[in-house]
């Protein structure tokens, strides 16, 4: 089993049954969807709707809901220590029952997490239940049935075949699909020996296992399809797991909705008295006239000028304005256009002038450009919140939120998107539950997935208005969908593209990988170095060599503000063996805490895409103790250390958010599969100062950046926002 980018394993081959069907198979295929258009419903299901009840597991995946068993009446709840006893009971029945299938007992906390106390039963009634906990793969599952089942353990076994549909839908949702073909699902059963494939996609569909879809084709993809202008669209099948599709049909309802009951301020009648008496404005700290010294390109006196100007239009259109999220305003700020037009002239740039423009007229606003473009969404948060909204921005990462604060006069209206979501930090919540703001601008928009992004949407109150911000031609999410690239290629609402390039060699390089060009570029400062090496072997020496003595005595960047990026985490110069050999030079020990040393670098990952870095300071019995890039420090238990990883290597996608004074990109001979023109962008931008490329690849880096723009991702949200949301803009 190898690693891809994103955590998903590749899918094994499997049977071999795939191989032998027979040469009409796309007409078995075409079949099979038409056996699905009957079947179910085709989209969300409206309220009342008589579609099977499911339970979500642990992954989220959907299993049909069992009808319950009348049973006594139940009696006083069981108390803390009974509790304790019957899951002590139950973690011994499953291993038990796992150990007679033949699988490690090590799964049994799983089982119970996933199943629930009757884990041994439901596991041995259905061993290849087995198949929905973590790392377990359907040659394992099929072991694990023949040592309870024994002969009986067939490959057309109806469990084994209910298990398989959901598992393939899982692993594609690893590999950022958000929805699969059917002839796609079809044909990873074959090669897992299913007997009849049609068979159990279709008993999958009928008990709510998944969700089917019909999608009409338009532009390319029609074209691909063989379809004519003069006849009916070509259509194609999917099927999706139903948290997904749910996620999507949520995440476009909720853009509809903002866009739809959205309001923009108007400009009060002539005479009409509106400036508020002066104790009725809360005092929001800096003046507008600081505030619009965010960015870069404006003369600051002019700047502060008409950044005054802007603010006394403000004050008077805005009666009593909102603060700064810490209280909730008796009347909301609706600035008028004049208002709008005054910050926009205060604003440093063109750009910024042009994104604060396109907010004034609309809820939902995307926000495109690079790194330094980040000072133009900052423009826009000085300039809403001198006109009297709440205004709040969101990062990824907890650097993201240091950097982005830099650039504005109002620092604490900056926080990560999951303090915000949690309620750690932020303007806090309304009596109806949504955020109190009026303007959220989200920066690294492209690494929302399709559920976190439909979370966002949940959380606004109706006519909010939204900025989603970022650079398209970074990585997207770790999780399922596309979200911030299906709202670009929808065309549903403006998107302001930036005209601020990003500086120096390393803003040169990147921009140009950008548009599909790998050319070499001027770094008198040795900002950018390219390196060969004959094989992975090499490339690990020269890059620790980097990290430990080049690049610290050369450029004077210290070796803990350097980080190692490479493709995936196995193989020779995966993050697994740069880890150990980086290890070896800089802190050497026995890794007697658990594998870890104080003053090892770790990675602390909660859920894929979050990747927190810290550094151990000691270890005992009560866990590794911790102190993270903020300062702040945490004692991370026994029982969640095997999420930590050493942290002076990381994959693209670990490093997504953050950047470093010096990045060491090391691409090994192995390479190749993983490289598209997105990864090695965003590989190649995570160096703030310098950029050393240690390139064992071959010719497919530049084939990669002129002929592979992104790995393909499947999505719905593009054609749902076509149908749903073509009046909203």
């Amino acid at each position: 089993m190898s690693d891809t980018e994103n955590g998903a394993p590749e899918e094994t081959t499997g049977g071999s049954a795939g191989s032998a069907r027979p040469a009409d198979k796309a007409a078995a295929i075409a079949e099979l969807a038409q056996r699905i258009r009957s079947v179910g419903p085709q989209a969300a299901p409206p309220e009342g709707g008589d579609r099977p009840a499911v339970v979500e597991d642990a992954k989220g995946a959907g299993a049909p809901a069992t009808a319950p068993t009348p049973g006594p009446t139940p009696g006083p709840a069981p108390g803390p220590g009974e509790l304790d006893r019957q899951r002590a009971q139950a973690l011994k029945d499953t291993a038990e029952v796992l150990t007679a299938g033949g699988a490690p007992a090590e799964l049994a906390a799983a089982a119970v997490a996933e199943f629930g106390d009757g884990a041994a039963e439901q596991l041995r009634s259905d061993p290849w239940a087995v198949l929905s906990l973590p790392g377990v793969r359907p040659d394992h599952a099929d072991g694990f049935a023949r040592g309870l089942l024994g002969p009986a353990a067939g490959p057309g076994d109806p469990r084994r075949a209910q298990a398989l549909v959901p598992w393939l839908l899982e692993q594609a949702a690893l590999r950022g699909h958000s929805a699969v073909e059917v002839a796609e699902i079809a044909a990873g059963l074959d090669r897992h020996g299913l007997p009849d494939s049609a068979a159990a996609i279709q008993a999958a569909v009928l008990d709510g296992r998944a969700m089917p879809f019909q999608e009409e084709l338009t532009g390319p993809e029609a074209h691909a399809a063989g379809g004519d202008e003069d006849e009916e669209p070509p259509t194609r099948t999917l099927l999706a797991l139903e948290r997904l599709a749910l996620a999507e049909e949520s995440l476009a309802d909720g853009l509809v909705r903002l866009m739809s009951t959205f309001v923009p301020g108007e400009d009060p009648e002539p005479g009409e008295d509106s400036v508020p008496d002066e104790d009725s404005v809360p005092d929001e700290g800096p003046e507008p006239s600081e505030e619009a010294d965010a960015g870069e390109g404006a003369d600051s006196g002019e700047a502060a000028d008409l950044s005054e100007a802007a603010g006394s239009e403000a004050r008077s259109d805005a009666g009593e304005a909102a603060g700064s999220g810490e209280g909730a305003p008796q009347a909301p700020a609706m600035p008028g256009p004049t208002a709008w037009a005054a910050a926009g002239e205060a604003a440093p740039s063109s750009s910024a002038t042009a994104l604060i423009q396109a907010v004034a007229d609309n809820a939902l606003v995307l926000h495109t450009g690079g790194e330094a473009a980040r000072a133009e969404p900052a423009a826009l948060l000085a300039a809403v919140r001198g006109l009297g909204l709440r205004a709040w921005a969101v990062t990824w990462t907890d650097q993201g939120r240091e950097s982005f604060a830099a650039l504005i006069d109002a620092p604490a209206a900056v926080v990560t998107l999951a303090d915000l979501l949690s309620g750690a930090a932020g303007p806090g919540r309304s009596s109806d539950g949504t955020l109190a703001l009026d303007v959220l601008v989200v920066l690294d928009a492209p690494l929302l997935d399709v559920e976190l992004a439909a979370t966002v949407l949940e959380s606004l109150a109706d006519g909010t208005r939204l900025v989603l911000s970022g650079d398209p031609g970074q990585l997207w999410s770790a999780g399922p969908g596309r979200f911030f690239a299906d709202l670009l290629a929808a065309k549903v609402c403006p998107a302001v593209a930036s005209r601020t390039p990003d500086f120096g060699p390393i803003g040169e390089l990147v921009s140009g990988i950008g548009i599909g060009e790998l050319q070499p570029v001027e770094a008198p400062d040795k900002e950018v170095v390219i390196l060969t090496a004959k094989d992975g072997g090499e490339a690990v020496h020269r890059a620790v060599q980097l990290l430990t003595d080049s690049i610290p005595r050369a450029l004077g960047i210290p070796a803990e503000q350097v980080v190692l990026l490479t493709p995936g985490h196995g193989g020779p110069a995966g993050t697994r063996g740069l880890n150990a050999a980086a290890k070896a030079r800089l802190n050497p020990g026995p890794g007697r805490f658990g594998g870890f040393d104080p003053g090892d670098r770790v990675v602390d990952s909660p859920a894929p895409g979050i990747t927190r870095p810290a550094r151990v300071l000691d270890g005992d019995a009560t866990g590794l103790h911790l102190e993270y890039a903020d300062g702040s420090r945490r004692t991370v238990p026994p029982a969640e250390a095997a999420r930590l990883r050493h942290g002076w290597a990381l994959t693209v996608h670990q490093a997504l958010g953050r950047r470093w004074p010096g990045a060491v990109v090391v691409l090994p001979e192995d390479a190749a599969p993983a490289l598209t023109r997105q990864w090695v962008y965003t590989a190649f931008g995570r160096g703030e100062r310098h950029l050393s490329v240690v390139h064992a690849a071959g010719p497919a880096l530049a084939q990669a950046v002129a002929e592979r723009p992104a790995q393909p991702r499947t999505t719905r949200l593009r054609a749902i926002l076509a149908e749903n949301a073509a009046s909203a803009y």
